[in-house]
């Protein structure tokens, strides 16, 4: 069985089967996606993380962008100083809400195939990040 990263539990006495995503979500840096890829990478290696949380500039959030991904960016032979961020995130989505359970949202990853899926609010905003234990 997949478990999930737990951060900090916000709830330690949760019945496992009725734990929600709220209760297992991690903090993760966001940036704006006007962010520049080159800035990105170094944000995420100041931050050491694998992933960063983008969002617009109305703080809604358009998605994940992980260091492998901007790696294959800054090598590509297209890569200039000037991409940014909004332009390699493609679609919006997926997301999950922090009220969904843990067995949906892993059901949701594996069917996927995602290792890692934002948290946002009724309005879009990010809350964390939910990811999958390695």
């Amino acid at each position: 069985m997949v478990t999930l990263v737990q951060a900090q539990p916000r709830s330690a006495n949760a019945n496992p089967v009725d734990r929600t995503v709220d209760d297992a979500m991690e903090a993760g840096p966001q940036v704006c996606d006007d962010m520049t890829v080159a800035v990105a990478l170094a944000v995420m290696a100041s931050a050491r993380a694998d992933r960063l949380l983008v969002c617009d500039e109305y703080g809604v959030c358009g998605g994940l962008v992980t260091r492998a991904q901007l790696t294959d960016i800054r090598d590509s032979a297209a890569y200039t100083d000037q991409i940014r961020l909004r332009a390699v995130l493609g679609d919006r989505g997926p997301f999950t809400s922090p009220m969904t359970t843990l067995a949906e949202a892993e059901h949701a990853m594996r069917y996927r195939k995602l290792a890692a899926l934002p948290v946002v609010d009724e309005q879009g905003s990010a809350l964390g990040v939910l990811a999958l234990a390695r």
